[in-house]
């Protein structure tokens, strides 16, 4: 969707005569929505200095100029697109335009800035990323694009921008891959910018080929096809077996119904911890893709999808499969059925608004199935962790008949963590006494639960097991607060433990990829950061938020941390109806560490700070030792004591 296109000669009158922004806010009203009047003062600057860019003759008068181009699939927007022809070849240079004055660099973390918005220094995309990134998913989506190979070069220009020396955090080394794609050009480039264009615009076109680009069929190019199905060939992170391939072919079927009969389709994946929801998303993801349907992988949490994208690509470089994985705030203003497939992953940690503010739309699981002809929601309704997770089963069923959709369910029953042992999650559900089950005295012979009394031993033989694969880590109720202004130093400790001399680091902010970095063995990883993923082994410090008094285990959420925003709320509700906000926050605490204690696939190993708790910790796994001892394995199984010891 282009909000305004002219030739450049006609682009040059409408900002001489001052009409340009009349002309783009009248458009962008009628298809798109309301201006704010930041995007006014925005473009009215910008074009100014685009006018100067392109007041030159050997731009040619009949070069198409476009602004606002919606990418289709995406809420992103380019600035501005220049198309001609160089030679007999036709070309368009994607511009980013910014009116950023400041930058400072951000480390650990691929092609990020920080920059000054309303509220502050905001972690945001570095320019050059965004021109090639926005290039990018033209080549990948736009047949004719692709047909007609139309080249796209795509560059920043940063109008305000003054660079003062040659370590200018903007054009730092660390940016250096991005810039050779997207050159970014500032205040005073004005000229090479100019030159870029020309070199790359030789002749004018009529506008011919941004009518191409804006009615272009939209399909999934054969090279990110090949490119997605290279990735998953002998990758062992995403094998599926058993059921997960039932689901798997079931799904397949229904995009294809979706297709043939032009009827919405819902898709309803219920399973546990560690049934390999995700491993079946990617693997969707990249067949559906395969089959030139437009499917993206949807997470309200970033963890996930910044892992998988990571491990599906082998390595830290972002490439252009990073559009395939999106935030499920991104589909507010989504036309319906402009999708063929959003696969939904952790769908009961979806919200009914999004935005950094709370504040758009209308709900997120309304607005994903009217986005998408298929959509297949991966869900575990016993994962609901903060007060505005909404995602439900219910309201999936709510919101498919609103849109005369057909809904569809299946189970995944198959154990993948935890050794297979599904009777350690129904214990877990006993022991926290979320459901009683029928497993109160057995967690299945292989699988290595531990309680110390000594936190420093349990992170010690955390880094041990560590050293093998990288797949052993620390994890801690959010008991605990994490300041800004150290949330990018290791050695300084957020969980403080004084009466056992132990302190460790939240997982830094400085980096997408906690869960696999080499040296975040050092780090504690929450809650957020920890939901959807895996290790070997999780070694788990309870907080003061779940205690064990008169035969009970309690939780309290006073005790958990200010800075964590899972109980924002909370204190309002209890003045409103008590019982209910009480409930509330009991289950999702308890969901919590049921999470948590569930993160390991070999083995899981436990530090409680209220003493009873470990007590009744250890009572429980006496029971188990004694009952597998005596019936099944002959006492395999093995209770840590203080001092490291073994009981069992």
């Amino acid at each position: 969707m282009l909000v305004y296109e002219a030739t450049k000669a006609e682009f040059l009158e409408d900002v001489f005569h001052d009409e340009l922004t009349n002309n783009i806010i009248n458009n962008f009203q009628s298809k798109v929505g309301s201006v704010n009047k930041a995007e006014v003062r925005s473009w009215d600057n910008s074009m100014q200095y685009m006018y100067r860019v392109l007041m030159d003759p050997d731009i040619p008068k009949n070069s198409g100029v476009a602004i606002e181009y919606r990418i289709p699939y995406s809420s992103k927007r380019v600035d501005f697109l220049i198309t001609g022809k160089s030679k007999q070849q036709e070309t368009v240079v994607v511009v980013e335009l910014k009116q950023w004055d400041k930058v400072e660099k951000v480390d650990g973390k691929e092609a990020i800035v920080k920059t000054a918005f309303r509220h502050g220094l905001v972690e945001t995309t570095h320019p050059s990323y965004q021109a090639w990134s926005y290039a990018s998913l033209i080549k990948d989506y736009n047949a004719t694009v692709q047909q007609d190979n139309i080249d796209l070069y795509p560059c920043a220009y940063l109008h305000n921008y003054i660079v003062n020396t040659p370590t200018d955090p903007l054009t730092d080394n660390v940016y250096n891959y991005y810039i050779e794609q997207a050159p970014v050009f500032t205040k005073g480039d004005a000229k090479k910018l100019r030159d870029f264009i020309k070199t790359y615009i030789k002749h004018g076109d009529n506008k011919e080929t941004l009518y191409k680009i804006e009615k272009g069929k939209i399909r999934p190019s054969k090279s990110l096809q090949d490119s997605l199905s290279s990735m998953l060939k002998g990758n062992d992170e995403f094998i599926m077996i058993d059921e997960q391939k039932v689901v798997y072919e079931e799904a397949l079927r229904l995009a294809d119904e979706a297709q043939r009969t032009n009827t919405k389709q819902v898709l309803v994946v219920e399973g546990g911890p560690g049934t390999g929801k995700s491993v079946l998303a990617i693997n969707l993801l990249v067949e559906l893709t395969k089959k030139s349907l437009v499917a993206q992988y949807v997470t309200k949490n970033s963890a996930p999808r910044n892992i998988y994208a990571t491990k599906l690509k082998k390595d830290f470089r972002k490439t252009h499969i990073d559009n395939l994985f999106k935030g499920s705030g991104s589909y507010v203003d989504a036309p319906t059925d402009e999708f063929d497939v959003l696969i939904v992953d952790e769908a009961h940690r979806l919200n009914e608004k999004s935005g950094m503010f709370q504040n758009l739309g209308e709900n997120q699981v309304k607005e994903l199935i009217n986005a998408a002809k298929l959509t297949i929601f991966f869900i575990d309704e016993h994962q609901r962790v903060t007060l505005k997770d909404v995602g439900s089963i219910d309201l999936i069923e709510k919101f498919t008949k609103e849109n005369s959709g057909a809904i569809h369910k299946l189970e995944l029953l198959s154990q993948f963590r935890c050794n297979g042992s599904n009777g350690y999650l129904a214990w877990i559900d006993d022991v926290l006494q979320i459901r009683e089950t029928a497993n109160a005295e057995s967690i299945g012979r292989d699988y290595d639960f531990r309680v110390f009394d000594d936190p420093n031993e349990l992170l010690d033989e955390i880094r041990q097991l560590n050293e093998d694969k990288n797949k052993a880590r620390m994890l801690a109720g959010y008991c605990w607060e994490w300041p800004k202004e150290t949330r990018t130093k290791t050695d300084v400790p957020d969980i403080v433990i004084p009466d056992k001399n132990f302190g460790i680091s939240w997982n830094l902010d400085n980096t997408q990829t906690w869960a696999i970095d080499d040296k975040s063995i050092n780090e504690a990883g929450c809650i957020h950061t920890s939901q959807g993923l895996e290790f070997d082994y999780a070694g788990v410090i309870i907080g003061d938020d779940l205690i064990y008094r008169e035969g009970k285990v309690q939780t309290d959420y006073t005790k958990r941390a200010k800075s964590d925003r899972s109980l924002f709320g909370i204190k309002k509700m209890m003045k409103e109806n008590p019982e209910e906000a009480a409930k509330t926050a009991d289950d999702i605490i308890r969901n919590t560490y049921r999470t948590l204690l569930t993160r390991g696939q070999k083995g899981c190993f436990v530090y409680c700070t209220d003493r009873d708790l470990a007590d009744y910790l250890r009572s429980r796994m006496e029971m188990v030792v004694e009952y597998e001892a005596g019936e099944f394995f002959g006492g395999n199984v093995r209770i840590a004591e203080e001092g490291g010891k073994y009981k069992g």
